[in-house]
């Protein structure tokens, strides 16, 4: 069976230098993107209403560049100046380097992870008595919130905006041999888009355990996952899947 049309639920990468964009010539493929969830943001009465206010914390902890976003625009909104002094904790490099978009880079207190929260529980002790917020969609994954409370941080969680399932009524007579998907999010939207979606020959590819899951509970066939041994990312692990099956 040969495949030749792929279609990755996230917004198209902005860099020529996507890994996606070197597979799609090297197998010429069709690759087309598209997010099957979005977000959108809180006013400032949804916070309030949160009893959040943002000068009774000193550090930020941001796990996307979603919460970075609304995290300044509320402070924006709400006329707050976010001190000189308060101090950044980024869950990966992508999420700091983002951070510049709002912040003079060197002349703040940034500290980085490796994408995993365990990765700052070093720095986290240093100012354990000090009060954290934690900017979060209505999603939330369970170990973030394990984590803060095993490292016996005094912290408190921010919805400041949701998740949001996208309209994608358009394509329902649009056939691609593999859908990928990269959040539970992403398969909830499938269904809710689609209720009567019938697998058949379509190939599912997810990455993530939570994702893998989720696919499960709807009962479809995964053909593709990563990350895992030797192809830590989706478009590797697409590579060697279509290349085998040609």
């Amino acid at each position: 069976m040969s495949l030749k049309t792929i279609l990755i639920s996230q917004p198209e990468p902005a860099s020529d230098k996507s890994p996606y964009k070197r597979i799609q010539e090297k197998l010429k493929l069709k690759i087309d993107y598209r997010p099957f969830i979005h977000v959108e943001g809180l006013d400032a009465k949804s916070v309030r209403k949160q009893k959040i206010d943002f000068a009774d914390f000193d550090n930020i902890i941001l796990t996307s560049r979603n919460a970075v976003d609304h995290f300044f625009r509320l402070t924006s909104e709400m006329r707050f100046k976010v001190p000189d002094s308060t101090k950044y904790f980024c869950l990966s490099e992508a999420v700091a380097y983002y951070l510049q978009k709002y912040v003079v880079y060197r002349k703040r207190k940034i500290y980085v992870g490796d994408k995993n929260i365990d990765d700052l529980e070093e720095v986290f002790n240093k100012f354990g008595s000090e009060k954290y917020l934690l900017p979060t969609s209505d999603i939330l994954k369970p170990s973030i919130p394990e984590a803060l409370n095993s490292f016996k941080l005094n912290w408190k969680r921010a919805q400041l905006y949701k998740t949001v399932i996208s309209d994608l009524s358009d394509l329902r007579n649009v056939y691609y041999d593999i859908l990928v998907f990269f959040s539970p999010s992403g398969i909830n939207s499938l269904f809710k888009n689609f209720p009567d979606f019938k697998q058949n020959d379509t190939k599912i590819a997810v990455y993530g355990i939570t994702t893998q899951e989720a696919a499960e509970n709807a009962n479809l066939r995964i053909d593709i996952s990563a990350p895992k041994p030797g192809l830590p990312s989706m478009s590797m692990a697409l590579e060697k899947y279509i290349t085998a099956k040609k």
